[in-house]
C-alpha cells in the first residue's frame, strides 16, 4: 500500500510538471517578440525614394496644394509658404489653423524659418524647389512632388491621387485617403444626376482662368488631361477644347478672338477679384461681347477662390461651385 502511495504521487507530480512545461512552451509561442522598432516609410517622389523611421508628425509644406492633403487627411501643417495667398484662392473647409507658422513664399521659402520648425518632412514641388533640394534635405527628410508629369500617358488627376496617397503613407493615414477619394466618387455621382435633371441647352463646356497679360488679357482653357477638365466630365459635362499638341501644365493660353471657335459651349471661369479683366479690359470690347455664350448668357462665374490646381477638397469645391451656377443660375 505504501508503494502505491509513493506511485501515485510520483505520477501526479509528473503529470503536473509534464502541463507546466507545455504551458510555458504554449506562453512561448504566442508571445510576440518585441523589436522596439517601427516598421520603416519609403515614400517615392520625383527626387527618388525618401525614407522615414516612423510617420511623420511635423511637417513643412512649400505649395499649397500639399497643405490642402494633409488637411483632407485630418493634419494640419507645422509651416506652410505663402499663407495669404492660400486664404485668397483656395475656398475649402476644413480652414488652416491659426498656429500654422508661414515660412515665406512659394517659390523662395525662409530656410531659417523653416529650420526653426524642427521639422520631421519637408513637401516640396519640383519646379520651384529642385534648386534648393540640398539645403531643405540638410534641414530634414524632404520629398518633392513633380505636379506635371512630361509622360503623356499620365493625366494630371491621375498625378493627383498617386501624390495624394503617398503623401498619406508618409503621415500614417492610408485607409483615410483611400475613404477622401471615396467619398469623393459618391460626390461626383450625386453632381452628375443633378447636372442630368437640369436639362441644360448644351453639355458642351470649356473651363477657364482670366489673367492680365503683358499686351492683353490672357484666358488659359483647360485640356482634357488637366484635373480641372477630368472633373467636370465625370459630373457629366463635356470639355470640348482639343489642343493641337500636348499641354504639359494642362491648359493653353488663347486671346479673346482664339475664343470664336468654342463660342457655342458653356462659358465656365475663375478670374481674380484684383485682377478682372471681364469687368476691365474686355468691357466694351467688340469681339468679346459678340461671342455666343456671352450674348446668350451662358458664362457661369464659379469664383476666384475656386482653385483649379488643388487636391480632393479643390476638387469637391469646384463640382459643387458648378452645379450651384449652372443647374441653379
Amino acid at each position: 500500500m505504501k508503494r502505491l502511495s509513493i506511485f501515485v504521487l510520483i505520477l501526479t507530480l509528473f503529470t503536473f510538471l509534464l502541463a507546466a512545461c507545455g504551458g510555458e512552451e504554449e506562453t512561448k509561442e504566442e508571445t510576440p517578440v518585441e523589436t522596439g522598432t517601427e516598421e520603416a516609410i519609403t515614400i517615392q517622389g520625383a527626387n527618388g525614394e525618401v525614407t522615414l523611421d516612423e510617420p511623420a508628425k511635423k511637417i513643412v509644406v512649400l505649395e499649397w496644394t500639399y497643405a490642402e492633403n494633409l488637411l483632407a487627411l485630418g493634419i494640419q501643417p507645422a509651416g506652410m509658404a505663402d499663407i495669404q495667398g492660400y486664404a485668397e484662392y483656395v475656398n475649402i473647409e476644413p480652414q488652416l489653423d491659426t498656429t500654422v507658422i508661414d515660412v515665406g513664399g512659394r517659390q523662395e521659402p525662409n530656410l531659417e524659418a523653416i529650420a526653426a520648425i524642427d521639422p520631421d518632412l519637408i513637401i516640396g514641388v519640383s519646379f520651384r524647389h529642385d534648386a534648393m533640394l540640398a539645403d531643405l534635405e540638410g534641414i530634414a527628410p524632404t520629398v518633392i512632388f513633380n505636379p506635371y508629369p512630361e509622360d503623356e500617358s499620365i493625366d494630371l488627376y491621375q498625378e493627383m491621387e498617386s501624390t495624394f496617397n503617398e503623401m498619406a503613407k508618409a503621415v500614417g493615414k492610408e485607409a483615410e485617403a483611400e475613404k477622401v477619394l471615396a467619398d469623393l466618387e459618391e460626390v461626383y455621382v450625386e453632381k452628375a444626376a443633378e447636372v442630368e435633371s437640369a436639362q441644360l441647352k448644351t453639355k458642351d463646356t470649356i473651363l477657364t482662368l482670366a489673367y492680365t497679360g503683358t499686351a492683353a488679357p490672357e484666358i488659359r482653357v483647360f485640356t482634357p488631361n488637366s484635373m480641372a477638365s477630368i472633373i467636370i466630365e465625370k459630373i457629366g459635362l463635356t470639355n470640348v477644347h482639343q489642343p493641337e499638341q500636348f499641354e504639359i501644365f494642362g491648359s493653353t493660353t488663347f486671346n479673346v478672338e482664339g475664343l470664336t471657335k468654342y463660342e457655342n459651349a458653356n462659358y465656365m471661369f475663375t478670374v481674380p477679384d484684383i485682377d478682372n479683366i471681364y469687368e476691365n479690359q474686355l468691357k466694351g470690347n467688340a469681339v468679346w461681347e459678340n461671342l455666343a455664350f456671352v450674348k446668350e448668357d451662358r458664362m457661369y462665374d464659379l469664383g476666384a477662390a475656386t482653385w483649379l490646381y488643388g487636391g480632393p477638397l479643390s476638387a469637391k469645391t469646384l463640382v459643387n461651385q458648378i452645379t450651384d451656377v449652372l443647374v441653379n443660375k
